[in-house]
């Protein structure tokens, strides 16, 4: 009997779950719509970086698991750029709002603003993929097996991850100003040093070794992986999950940190609030007695 009375409940509230989510996600990307600019950053550079870089070279735009290569690193950073942004500025940006505080007492709950935000992230980086394609079919020899597609379609969600996570963990932890120079200082380097604007096997030795050991060269890896069918090294599956778990900690934490200072100015605001009930209280016997 319990069993049959708390199903119905449970599933009204996955439902009711899910709805908030797509609710917070449509008003999100309407939202990120609202400031083209960042838009065209996220779609553009990588595509320009294919045409500039990668285009004018023969020798690697005309050989197929080449160009393949080439395209898949560059798709790997736009996706990595996407995520960080999004979730980067775009939280630290929500806390710097004045109701802010207010929004963590409404009975929503923490997960269908983070889902919707997480969703966004996913849709816009399978957006950020369009003009890269675009170039990389028209202007290069790269090519994807079809029964590449699903594979690289699916590994797209997990090369997000990493990179919704450390972007989360900016957010909840920098003001919007800090933010976007912790985002810019973490991901161009990250990405140099990982090989998505250069192949690896171009480094020297020691940038080599140091780069397998950095997020951006396992996403790389394993996209480039996926999409040339190249072989892929078990060790960057490896390193990928310890960054995962290590962003994952970083961004609960920040998340816990910032929780608490909500409630505080929660608890300032709940001050002043009763601070001017009482004057006002005070006044009033005062004109009263008057």
């Amino acid at each position: 009997m319990t069993a049959t009375t708390l199903t119905p409940i449970a599933e009204g509230r996955l439902a009711r779950a899910v709805r908030l989510s797509l609710v917070h996600f449509r008003f999100q990307f309407i939202e990120i719509l609202r400031t083209p600019i960042a838009v065209i950053g996220n779609l553009a550079f990588p595509a320009i970086a294919l045409l500039f870089f990668v285009v004018p070279q023969a020798a690697v735009a005309q050989h197929p698991v080449a160009a393949t290569s080439a395209t898949a690193q560059l798709a790997a950073f736009a996706i990595a750029s996407t995520c960080m942004f999004t979730f980067g500025l775009g939280v630290s940006e929500e806390r710097s709002k004045p109701f802010a505080p207010y929004q963590r007492t409404l009975p929503v709950g923490v997960l269908p603003p983070l889902a919707g935000r997480v969703l966004n992230g996913i849709v816009w980086s399978y957006i950020a993929l369009v003009p890269l394609v675009v170039v990389g079919w028209l202007g290069t020899s790269a090519e994807l097996d079809p029964a590449r597609i699903l594979p690289a379609l699916v590994t797209v969600i997990g090369i997000a991850t990493p990179f919704t996570l450390l972007g989360l963990a900016i957010g909840y932890a920098m003001s919007p100003k800090a933010a976007v120079a912790v985002v810019q200082l973490t991901l161009f380097p990250l990405a140099f040093a990982g090989g998505m604007f250069m192949p690896p096997e171009i480094f020297p030795g020691w940038l080599d070794a140091m780069s397998s050991f950095t997020p951006t060269r396992a996403v790389r890896e394993v996209f480039v992986a996926t999409a040339a069918g190249t072989p892929l090294d078990a060790k960057f599956v490896i390193v990928l999950l310890g960054w995962i778990v290590l962003f994952a900690t970083l961004a609960t934490i920040a998340y816990r940190r910032d929780e608490g200072v909500a409630v505080v100015e929660l608890g300032k605001i709940a001050h002043v609030r009763r601070h001017g009930e009482q004057v006002e209280q005070s006044g009033r016997r005062t004109r009263d007695e008057g």
